[in-house]
């Protein structure tokens, strides 16, 4: 079955969610009362809206996650951005509760010329434009309900080079649903010129679906389009293969023990000195991932919810079970 074209004959002839649901397909709906009210505690939800919260459990349960440069509260600390920095020249900002990348600068080097920031993108920034950047985060710019908010400082990510040409400048990283506990689907996301160097699927990022058995890729598609080739370095996505996968997919796992979450999307970024590293935690996680693997979540969900005493399970024994019964072939 062709999940794409699927989606859209049920578009043009008005399909009842039924039809959908039979087919495997988990709506918005569904996913939201069935999967994520039920499973999901809201008291729990602000340990992964903040990403600052997120960072300290991470720590905490020893999870493998960017090192932490420091944060900033408040406009005062604003002009102490500097000591804050340090002698760091590589590193990340980002607003606690920010959401679809929005907010995120990438700085990659300082000009001994001028003084002044270089980003990801080769553009010079000058020091009072970064301090506004982080004044715009504070004020709740870029945040979930545009309420005030935290500004992070993170040390940069060097993504493994077994991925290059596969992202358009912009760390790929890999987004891994579980439930209970239990990987259940994944993605790649690559980043493009048409998504600004974002890995966010709404934005025009290729998505591509992953084996959970193998670490392989199943299809790529942009803009909800199948695609065979990177639209910006001609990459050939078929060739995509994810290193590390049991560990991948073990870090994942890992998240539901530390957070307490029975629905996430965990984002998951491949370093190429420390490994498979925890980017963000999702509460409530996207559908697209169905498109990219060709795949409904509904039979998963339900095979996972049908396990008894899954709870004495570890993290290996609930990788181990995923790979078995959810790889491409098992479709």
């Amino acid at each position: 079955m062709d999940l794409l074209k699927k989606l859209k004959d049920f578009k043009n002839r008005y399909a009842s969610p039924f039809e959908m649901r039979d087919d495997g397909i988990m709506g918005m709906n569904q996913r939201n009362v069935n999967y994520i009210g039920r499973y999901n505690k809201r008291s729990l939800f602000p340990l992964v809206d903040n990403k600052l919260l997120t960072k300290k459990i991470a720590l905490e349960n020893h999870v493998n996650t960017p090192v932490l440069i420091g944060s900033v509260e408040n406009q005062h600390q604003v002009e102490d951005i500097f000591n804050i920095i340090g002698e760091h020249t590589e590193f990340c900002i980002k607003p606690a509760h920010g959401s679809g990348g929005k907010g995120i600068l990438v700085i990659k080097d300082r000009s001994k010329t001028s003084g002044n920031f270089i980003k990801a993108s080769g553009q010079e920034i000058p020091t009072h434009e970064l301090k506004r950047h982080i004044t715009n985060i504070l004020a709740g710019l870029f945040s979930l309900g545009g309420k005030q908010d935290i500004a992070l400082i993170e040390d940069l990510i060097h993504f493994d080079n077994v991925f290059s040409g596969y992202s358009y400048d912009g760390v790929p990283d890999t987004r891994v649903i579980v439930f209970q506990g239990f990987p259940i689907m994944s993605m790649m996301r690559l980043s493009t010129a048409a998504s600004d160097g974002k890995a966010n699927l709404h934005q025009g990022a290729v998505g591509v679906g992953i084996c959970l058995r193998t670490g392989r890729a199943v299809r790529a598609v942009q803009f909800n389009e199948p695609v065979s080739i990177h639209p910006d370095t001609d990459k050939d996505l078929s060739q995509l293969k994810v290193p590390h996968w049991h560990q991948v997919l073990e870090l994942a796992s890992s998240c539901y023990d530390m957070s307490g979450l029975g629905y996430i999307g965990t984002d998951i970024v491949l370093d190429r000195d420390r490994g498979p590293m925890l980017l963000e935690l999702n509460a409530r996680p996207g559908l697209a991932i169905q498109i990219c693997n060709n795949a409904g979540l509904l039979p998963r969900l339900r095979l996972i919810e049908a396990i008894t005493k899954k709870h004495r399970l570890s993290i290996k024994e609930r990788v181990a079970f995923s790979m078995e019964h959810f790889g491409v072939f098992n479709e």
